[in-house]
Protein backbone atom coordinates (compact mmCIF):
# COMPACT_ATOMS: atom_id res chain seq x y z
CA UNK A 1 0.00 0.00 0.00
CA UNK A 2 1.23 3.60 -0.75
CA UNK A 3 0.50 6.23 1.87
CA UNK A 4 -0.66 8.65 -0.56
CA UNK A 5 -3.63 6.21 -1.65
CA UNK A 6 -4.59 4.93 1.86
CA UNK A 7 -7.72 6.84 3.65
CA UNK A 8 -5.75 7.57 6.94
CA UNK A 9 -7.23 11.33 8.31
CA UNK A 10 -4.31 12.09 10.41
CA UNK A 11 -5.26 14.88 12.50
CA UNK A 12 -3.37 17.07 14.96
CA UNK A 13 -6.60 18.68 16.34
CA UNK A 14 -7.63 16.29 19.72
CA UNK A 15 -11.05 16.77 20.87
CA UNK A 16 -10.96 17.88 25.09
CA UNK A 17 -12.99 14.68 25.91
CA UNK A 18 -10.00 12.47 24.69
CA UNK A 19 -8.89 11.64 27.93
CA UNK A 20 -6.20 8.63 27.65
CA UNK A 21 -3.30 7.93 25.16
CA UNK A 22 -5.39 5.68 23.53
CA UNK A 23 -8.12 7.43 22.44
CA UNK A 24 -6.08 10.49 21.43
CA UNK A 25 -3.74 8.37 19.74
CA UNK A 26 -6.57 6.40 17.36
CA UNK A 27 -8.60 9.83 16.37
CA UNK A 28 -5.00 11.17 15.89
CA UNK A 29 -3.73 8.98 13.32
CA UNK A 30 -7.59 7.99 11.33
CA UNK A 31 -8.31 4.97 12.97
CA UNK A 32 -11.40 5.82 14.13
CA UNK A 33 -14.11 8.62 13.85
CA UNK A 34 -17.14 9.13 16.07
CA UNK A 35 -20.18 8.69 14.81
CA UNK A 36 -22.34 9.87 18.14
CA UNK A 37 -21.63 9.27 21.39
CA UNK A 38 -19.91 6.22 22.31
CA UNK A 39 -19.99 5.03 18.36
CA UNK A 40 -17.67 4.84 16.33
CA UNK A 41 -16.69 4.19 12.53
CA UNK A 42 -13.55 1.96 12.20
CA UNK A 43 -11.34 3.64 9.23
CA UNK A 44 -8.95 1.22 7.50
CA UNK A 45 -5.96 1.48 10.09
CA UNK A 46 -8.15 0.68 13.00
CA UNK A 47 -10.33 -1.88 11.23
CA UNK A 48 -7.35 -3.56 9.81
CA UNK A 49 -5.73 -3.95 13.49
CA UNK A 50 -8.98 -5.09 14.60
CA UNK A 51 -9.21 -7.76 11.94
CA UNK A 52 -5.73 -8.92 12.82
CA UNK A 53 -6.66 -9.45 16.60
CA UNK A 54 -9.98 -11.15 15.36
CA UNK A 55 -8.16 -13.70 13.47
CA UNK A 56 -5.95 -14.69 16.47
CA UNK A 57 -8.98 -15.35 18.72
CA UNK A 58 -10.31 -17.38 15.77
CA UNK A 59 -7.42 -19.54 15.28
CA UNK A 60 -6.88 -20.07 19.57
CA UNK A 61 -10.67 -20.77 19.94
CA UNK A 62 -10.99 -23.29 16.74
CA UNK A 63 -7.11 -25.01 18.27
CA UNK A 64 -9.80 -25.87 21.24
CA UNK A 65 -12.43 -27.58 19.10
CA UNK A 66 -14.53 -24.47 19.37
CA UNK A 67 -16.95 -23.92 16.47
CA UNK A 68 -17.51 -20.97 14.55
CA UNK A 69 -21.36 -19.32 14.09
CA UNK A 70 -22.82 -16.21 13.81
CA UNK A 71 -26.34 -15.09 15.42
CA UNK A 72 -27.74 -11.89 14.73
CA UNK A 73 -27.38 -9.16 16.73
CA UNK A 74 -31.49 -8.37 17.09
CA UNK A 75 -33.01 -10.31 19.43
CA UNK A 76 -36.71 -11.44 20.75
CA UNK A 77 -37.41 -9.94 23.99
CA UNK A 78 -39.25 -13.65 24.93
CA UNK A 79 -36.10 -15.79 25.28
CA UNK A 80 -34.97 -13.20 27.97
CA UNK A 81 -38.62 -13.44 29.50
CA UNK A 82 -38.14 -16.98 30.21
CA UNK A 83 -34.56 -16.54 31.80
CA UNK A 84 -35.62 -14.02 34.01
CA UNK A 85 -33.03 -11.17 32.95
CA UNK A 86 -35.51 -9.40 30.40
CA UNK A 87 -36.50 -6.91 33.17
CA UNK A 88 -33.44 -7.85 35.69
CA UNK A 89 -30.46 -6.46 33.50
CA UNK A 90 -31.36 -2.52 33.02
CA UNK A 91 -31.23 0.30 31.28
CA UNK A 92 -28.24 -0.54 29.42
CA UNK A 93 -30.66 -2.87 26.98
CA UNK A 94 -31.36 -1.22 23.77
CA UNK A 95 -35.49 -2.32 23.98
CA UNK A 96 -36.90 -1.69 20.77
CA UNK A 97 -40.32 -2.72 19.10
CA UNK A 98 -41.00 -3.89 15.88
CA UNK A 99 -43.47 -2.66 13.08
CA UNK A 100 -45.66 -5.56 14.72
CA UNK A 101 -45.32 -4.43 18.23
CA UNK A 102 -43.09 -7.35 19.14
CA UNK A 103 -40.52 -6.40 21.95
CA UNK A 104 -36.81 -6.62 20.25
CA UNK A 105 -33.73 -6.06 21.81
CA UNK A 106 -30.21 -5.10 20.62
CA UNK A 107 -28.31 -7.75 22.02
CA UNK A 108 -25.65 -6.79 24.75
CA UNK A 109 -24.65 -10.36 25.38
CA UNK A 110 -25.98 -14.02 23.85
CA UNK A 111 -26.68 -16.26 26.38
CA UNK A 112 -30.76 -16.97 26.02
CA UNK A 113 -29.78 -17.07 22.33
CA UNK A 114 -27.25 -19.86 22.05
CA UNK A 115 -29.57 -21.67 25.02
CA UNK A 116 -32.57 -21.42 22.44
CA UNK A 117 -30.48 -22.47 19.21
CA UNK A 118 -28.78 -25.53 21.36
CA UNK A 119 -32.11 -26.87 23.22
CA UNK A 120 -33.75 -27.05 19.56
CA UNK A 121 -31.17 -29.16 18.21
CA UNK A 122 -29.15 -31.49 20.85
CA UNK A 123 -31.55 -33.81 22.78
CA UNK A 124 -28.91 -36.22 24.00
CA UNK A 125 -25.71 -36.59 25.75
CA UNK A 126 -24.06 -38.13 22.70
CA UNK A 127 -24.12 -34.55 21.38
CA UNK A 128 -21.64 -33.60 23.99
CA UNK A 129 -19.40 -31.73 25.02
CA UNK A 130 -19.80 -28.74 22.45
CA UNK A 131 -18.63 -25.18 22.56
CA UNK A 132 -19.83 -22.60 20.21
CA UNK A 133 -18.71 -19.43 19.78
CA UNK A 134 -19.41 -16.03 17.32
CA UNK A 135 -17.34 -12.64 16.61
CA UNK A 136 -20.34 -9.99 17.18
CA UNK A 137 -21.28 -6.67 16.99
CA UNK A 138 -22.98 -6.06 20.66
CA UNK A 139 -24.46 -3.12 22.29
CA UNK A 140 -25.10 -1.52 25.63
CA UNK A 141 -26.60 1.77 26.30
CA UNK A 142 -23.32 3.17 28.30
CA UNK A 143 -24.53 5.93 30.46
CA UNK A 144 -21.47 7.75 30.22
CA UNK A 145 -19.35 6.37 27.56
CA UNK A 146 -15.57 7.54 27.50
CA UNK A 147 -11.88 6.02 27.05
CA UNK A 148 -12.82 5.86 23.21
CA UNK A 149 -12.97 2.19 22.07
CA UNK A 150 -12.32 1.08 25.60
CA UNK A 151 -16.28 2.17 27.33
CA UNK A 152 -18.45 2.40 24.48
CA UNK A 153 -21.66 2.07 23.63
CA UNK A 154 -20.90 -0.46 20.63
CA UNK A 155 -18.27 -2.77 20.53
CA UNK A 156 -17.19 -5.88 18.61
CA UNK A 157 -17.30 -9.13 20.32
CA UNK A 158 -16.01 -13.08 20.65
CA UNK A 159 -18.27 -14.65 22.64
CA UNK A 160 -18.51 -18.65 23.38
CA UNK A 161 -20.60 -20.92 24.96
CA UNK A 162 -20.01 -24.59 26.55
CA UNK A 163 -22.26 -27.38 26.92
CA UNK A 164 -21.93 -30.20 29.05
CA UNK A 165 -23.71 -33.23 31.00
CA UNK A 166 -21.79 -32.76 34.35
CA UNK A 167 -20.38 -30.22 36.74
CA UNK A 168 -16.81 -32.39 35.93
CA UNK A 169 -17.47 -32.10 32.59
CA UNK A 170 -17.81 -28.29 32.23
CA UNK A 171 -14.82 -27.54 34.07
CA UNK A 172 -13.03 -29.55 31.89
CA UNK A 173 -14.58 -26.98 28.96
CA UNK A 174 -13.77 -24.18 31.36
CA UNK A 175 -10.11 -24.77 31.58
CA UNK A 176 -9.76 -25.20 27.79
CA UNK A 177 -10.87 -21.48 27.62
CA UNK A 178 -8.79 -20.81 30.31
CA UNK A 179 -5.63 -21.75 28.15
CA UNK A 180 -7.24 -20.72 25.05
CA UNK A 181 -7.62 -17.37 26.47
CA UNK A 182 -3.61 -17.17 27.92
CA UNK A 183 -2.15 -18.27 24.32
CA UNK A 184 -4.53 -16.02 22.47
CA UNK A 185 -3.16 -12.96 24.36
CA UNK A 186 0.68 -13.99 24.18
CA UNK A 187 -0.05 -14.15 20.54
CA UNK A 188 -0.30 -10.36 21.16
CA UNK A 189 2.64 -9.82 23.07
CA UNK A 190 0.53 -8.56 26.25
CA UNK A 191 1.12 -10.22 29.37
CA UNK A 192 -2.31 -11.13 30.62
CA UNK A 193 -2.74 -12.27 34.54
CA UNK A 194 -5.81 -14.23 35.02
CA UNK A 195 -7.90 -13.03 38.26
CA UNK A 196 -10.76 -14.67 40.18
CA UNK A 197 -13.67 -12.20 39.54
CA UNK A 198 -17.19 -11.45 40.35
CA UNK A 199 -19.82 -12.82 38.06
CA UNK A 200 -21.74 -9.72 37.65
CA UNK A 201 -24.84 -9.81 35.19
CA UNK A 202 -23.85 -13.34 33.83
CA UNK A 203 -24.82 -15.18 36.71
CA UNK A 204 -23.17 -18.19 38.55
CA UNK A 205 -19.96 -19.46 40.60
CA UNK A 206 -17.16 -19.74 39.46
CA UNK A 207 -15.70 -16.79 36.73
CA UNK A 208 -12.12 -15.48 35.36
CA UNK A 209 -10.82 -12.01 34.36
CA UNK A 210 -7.97 -11.92 32.40
CA UNK A 211 -6.15 -8.04 33.21
CA UNK A 212 -3.37 -6.78 30.99
CA UNK A 213 -1.16 -4.38 32.42
CA UNK A 214 -1.40 -0.63 31.55
CA UNK A 215 -0.77 2.38 33.97
CA UNK A 216 -3.92 4.04 32.72
CA UNK A 217 -6.23 0.71 33.49
CA UNK A 218 -9.50 0.90 35.41
CA UNK A 219 -8.40 -1.59 37.64
CA UNK A 220 -6.14 -1.94 40.71
CA UNK A 221 -4.12 -4.67 40.64
CA UNK A 222 -2.74 -6.81 43.52
CA UNK A 223 -0.50 -9.73 42.41
CA UNK A 224 2.71 -11.60 43.64
CA UNK A 225 5.51 -11.33 40.33
CA UNK A 226 5.84 -15.13 40.25
CA UNK A 227 2.94 -15.02 38.12
CA UNK A 228 5.31 -13.65 35.37
CA UNK A 229 7.11 -16.83 35.83
CA UNK A 230 4.94 -19.60 34.39
CA UNK A 231 5.45 -20.95 31.10
CA UNK A 232 2.42 -21.64 28.99
CA UNK A 233 5.18 -24.06 26.88
CA UNK A 234 5.01 -26.27 29.93
CA UNK A 235 1.67 -27.68 29.69
CA UNK A 236 -0.30 -29.91 26.76
CA UNK A 237 -3.53 -29.77 25.76
CA UNK A 238 -4.95 -32.67 27.69
CA UNK A 239 -7.30 -32.76 30.62
CA UNK A 240 -4.61 -33.87 33.33
CA UNK A 241 -2.04 -30.53 32.11
CA UNK A 242 -4.94 -28.00 31.92
CA UNK A 243 -6.49 -28.66 35.48
CA UNK A 244 -2.78 -28.19 36.31
CA UNK A 245 -2.05 -25.07 34.50
CA UNK A 246 -5.20 -23.86 35.90
CA UNK A 247 -4.26 -24.82 39.48
CA UNK A 248 -0.91 -23.13 39.22
CA UNK A 249 -1.96 -19.78 37.91
CA UNK A 250 -4.69 -19.43 40.25
CA UNK A 251 -2.72 -20.59 43.22
CA UNK A 252 -0.63 -17.95 42.63
CA UNK A 253 -2.07 -14.25 44.64
CA UNK A 254 -3.69 -11.68 41.63
CA UNK A 255 -6.84 -9.95 42.29
CA UNK A 256 -7.92 -6.50 41.61
CA UNK A 257 -9.29 -3.85 43.96
CA UNK A 258 -12.53 -5.51 44.40
CA UNK A 259 -11.06 -8.47 45.89
CA UNK A 260 -8.17 -7.38 47.53
CA UNK A 261 -7.52 -7.25 51.63
CA UNK A 262 -4.58 -6.07 52.63
CA UNK A 263 -3.98 -8.84 55.55
CA UNK A 264 -4.21 -11.70 52.60
CA UNK A 265 -1.84 -9.95 50.58
CA UNK A 266 1.28 -9.77 53.11
CA UNK A 267 0.59 -13.01 54.46
CA UNK A 268 0.57 -14.76 50.86
CA UNK A 269 3.05 -12.83 48.83
CA UNK A 270 6.49 -12.03 50.10
CA UNK A 271 7.40 -8.20 50.42
CA UNK A 272 9.85 -8.30 47.67
CA UNK A 273 7.75 -9.81 45.37
CA UNK A 274 4.50 -7.70 45.96
CA UNK A 275 3.25 -5.59 42.65
CA UNK A 276 0.66 -3.29 42.69
CA UNK A 277 -0.42 -1.31 39.44
CA UNK A 278 -3.01 -0.82 36.95
CA UNK A 279 -4.93 -2.64 34.75
CA UNK A 280 -7.39 -3.14 31.75
CA UNK A 281 -9.50 -6.72 31.67
CA UNK A 282 -9.66 -7.69 28.14
CA UNK A 283 -11.18 -11.25 28.40
CA UNK A 284 -13.72 -12.39 31.29
CA UNK A 285 -14.76 -16.32 31.57
CA UNK A 286 -18.24 -17.36 33.14
CA UNK A 287 -19.13 -21.10 34.26
CA UNK A 288 -22.92 -20.92 35.68
CA UNK A 289 -24.01 -24.54 35.34
CA UNK A 290 -27.59 -24.58 34.49
CA UNK A 291 -28.72 -20.52 35.28
CA UNK A 292 -29.96 -20.01 31.91
CA UNK A 293 -31.16 -23.96 30.68
CA UNK A 294 -33.18 -24.53 34.11
CA UNK A 295 -35.31 -21.62 33.08
CA UNK A 296 -35.47 -22.05 29.44
CA UNK A 297 -35.98 -25.97 29.37
CA UNK A 298 -32.68 -26.93 27.85
CA UNK A 299 -33.23 -30.58 28.47
CA UNK A 300 -30.97 -33.19 27.55
CA UNK A 301 -30.90 -37.28 28.22
CA UNK A 302 -28.26 -38.89 30.26
CA UNK A 303 -26.97 -41.72 29.98
CA UNK A 304 -29.60 -43.48 31.94
CA UNK A 305 -32.23 -41.63 29.98
CA UNK A 306 -33.38 -39.41 32.64
CA UNK A 307 -33.64 -35.16 31.23
CA UNK A 308 -31.20 -33.13 32.54
CA UNK A 309 -30.41 -29.70 32.38
CA UNK A 310 -27.35 -29.12 29.74
CA UNK A 311 -24.69 -27.61 32.08
CA UNK A 312 -23.23 -24.15 30.63
CA UNK A 313 -20.30 -21.19 30.46
CA UNK A 314 -19.52 -18.24 28.74
CA UNK A 315 -16.70 -16.77 27.39
CA UNK A 316 -16.00 -13.22 26.38
CA UNK A 317 -13.04 -11.43 24.48
CA UNK A 318 -13.23 -7.53 23.83
CA UNK A 319 -11.39 -7.66 20.43
CA UNK A 320 -12.53 -3.99 19.25
CA UNK A 321 -11.36 -3.26 23.10
CA UNK A 322 -8.21 -4.60 22.39
CA UNK A 323 -7.09 -2.40 19.93
CA UNK A 324 -7.18 0.45 22.21
CA UNK A 325 -5.63 -1.44 24.99
CA UNK A 326 -2.83 -2.76 23.12
CA UNK A 327 -1.89 1.61 22.94
CA UNK A 328 -2.44 1.62 26.74
CA UNK A 329 0.08 -1.36 27.22
CA UNK A 330 2.70 -0.12 24.55
CA UNK A 331 2.17 3.88 24.17
CA UNK A 332 5.63 5.07 25.49
CA UNK A 333 6.96 8.34 25.12
CA UNK A 334 5.14 9.96 22.10
CA UNK A 335 6.03 6.15 20.11
CA UNK A 336 3.60 3.46 19.61
CA UNK A 337 5.20 0.64 18.76
CA UNK A 338 2.33 -2.34 17.74
CA UNK A 339 3.08 -5.84 18.63
CA UNK A 340 4.28 -7.24 15.35
CA UNK A 341 1.30 -10.04 15.40
CA UNK A 342 -1.35 -6.93 15.01
CA UNK A 343 0.97 -4.34 13.19
CA UNK A 344 -1.26 -2.79 10.63
CA UNK A 345 1.92 -3.38 8.07
CA UNK A 346 4.76 -5.18 8.71
CA UNK A 347 7.04 -2.53 8.02
CA UNK A 348 7.25 0.49 6.31
CA UNK A 349 9.97 2.12 3.80
CA UNK A 350 10.54 5.83 4.47
CA UNK A 351 12.26 7.35 0.90
CA UNK A 352 13.89 10.51 1.50
CA UNK A 353 12.27 12.39 -1.39
CA UNK A 354 13.86 15.11 -3.98
CA UNK A 355 12.17 16.28 -6.33
CA UNK A 356 14.67 16.77 -8.75
CA UNK A 357 16.55 13.35 -7.89
CA UNK A 358 14.30 10.80 -7.98
CA UNK A 359 16.77 7.74 -7.23
CA UNK A 360 15.67 7.59 -3.20
CA UNK A 361 12.04 6.78 -4.47
CA UNK A 362 13.04 4.45 -7.88
CA UNK A 363 14.75 2.54 -4.89
CA UNK A 364 12.07 2.34 -2.56
CA UNK A 365 9.70 0.89 -5.13
CA UNK A 366 12.33 -1.67 -5.92
CA UNK A 367 12.35 -3.03 -2.50
CA UNK A 368 8.31 -2.21 -2.14
CA UNK A 369 7.85 -4.91 -5.05
CA UNK A 370 10.11 -7.27 -4.06
CA UNK A 371 8.96 -7.49 -0.53
CA UNK A 372 5.40 -7.73 -1.79
CA UNK A 373 6.35 -10.53 -3.50
CA UNK A 374 7.41 -12.14 -0.53
CA UNK A 375 3.78 -11.86 1.00
CA UNK A 376 5.28 -9.27 3.58
CA UNK A 377 2.56 -6.57 4.20
CA UNK A 378 4.63 -3.12 3.20
CA UNK A 379 3.44 0.13 3.31
CA UNK A 380 5.30 2.83 1.15
CA UNK A 381 5.53 6.36 2.85
CA UNK A 382 5.67 8.13 -0.95
CA UNK A 383 4.40 11.33 0.24
CA UNK A 384 6.67 14.11 -0.04
CA UNK A 385 6.96 15.58 3.05
CA UNK A 386 10.76 16.04 5.29
CA UNK A 387 12.37 13.15 7.30
CA UNK A 388 11.79 14.93 10.54
CA UNK A 389 7.87 14.82 10.17
CA UNK A 390 7.77 11.37 8.34
CA UNK A 391 9.72 9.91 11.82
CA UNK A 392 7.07 11.74 14.07
CA UNK A 393 3.95 10.58 11.98
CA UNK A 394 4.94 7.00 12.03
CA UNK A 395 5.86 7.18 15.55
CA UNK A 396 2.72 7.44 16.54
CA UNK A 397 1.29 5.12 13.51
CA UNK A 398 3.61 2.60 15.49
CA UNK A 399 4.59 -0.05 12.24
CA UNK A 400 7.28 -1.51 14.03
CA UNK A 401 9.98 -1.90 11.05
CA UNK A 402 11.29 1.00 9.29
CA UNK A 403 13.82 0.64 6.19
CA UNK A 404 14.77 3.98 5.48
CA UNK A 405 15.85 5.07 2.25
CA UNK A 406 18.61 8.21 2.65
CA UNK A 407 22.01 8.75 3.17
CA UNK A 408 23.06 5.54 4.78
CA UNK A 409 21.58 3.73 2.83
CA UNK A 410 24.04 2.66 -0.71
CA UNK A 411 23.57 -0.32 -2.93
CA UNK A 412 21.88 -3.13 -1.39
CA UNK A 413 23.04 -1.88 2.33
CA UNK A 414 19.90 -0.49 3.40
CA UNK A 415 19.02 1.32 7.15
CA UNK A 416 16.92 -0.58 8.76
CA UNK A 417 15.12 0.40 12.10
CA UNK A 418 12.50 -1.13 14.88
CA UNK A 419 11.37 1.34 16.99
CA UNK A 420 12.49 2.20 20.17
CA UNK A 421 16.05 0.47 18.63
CA UNK A 422 19.00 2.02 17.31
CA UNK A 423 19.10 1.68 13.32
CA UNK A 424 21.69 -0.87 11.52
CA UNK A 425 22.62 -1.28 7.70
CA UNK A 426 21.53 -4.42 6.65
CA UNK A 427 21.25 -6.34 3.42
CA UNK A 428 17.52 -6.81 1.90
CA UNK A 429 17.96 -10.46 1.85
CA UNK A 430 18.78 -9.91 5.98
CA UNK A 431 15.96 -7.72 6.16
CA UNK A 432 13.33 -10.36 4.81
CA UNK A 433 14.48 -12.48 7.25
CA UNK A 434 14.13 -10.29 10.04
CA UNK A 435 10.48 -9.66 8.91
CA UNK A 436 9.12 -13.20 8.16
CA UNK A 437 10.75 -14.86 11.21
Amino acid sequence: MYLSKLFVPITKDIPAEAKIKSHQLMLQTGMIKQSSAGIYSWLPLGFKVMKKIENIVREEQNFIGAQEMLMPTIQSAEIWKESGRYEDYGEEMLRIKDRQGREMLYGPTNEELITDVFRSSVKSYKSLPQILYHIQWKFRDEIRPRFGVMRCKEFFMKDAYSFDLTDEDAKKSYNKMFYSYLKTFNRMGLKAIPMAADTGPIGGDLSHEFVILAETGESQIYADKNIFQIDLNEYKFDEASLKKMRNDFTNIYAVTDEKFKKDNFDKFVKKENQMITRGIEVGHIFYFSDKYSEPMNCLIDDKNGKKTSVKMGSYGIGVSRLVGATIEANYNNNVMKWPKSISPFDVVILPSINKNNTENIDKAEKIYKELKKQNIDVLLDDVDENMSNKFKKHDLIGIPFQIIIGSKSKGDELEFKELNSKSEILSLDKIKSKLIT
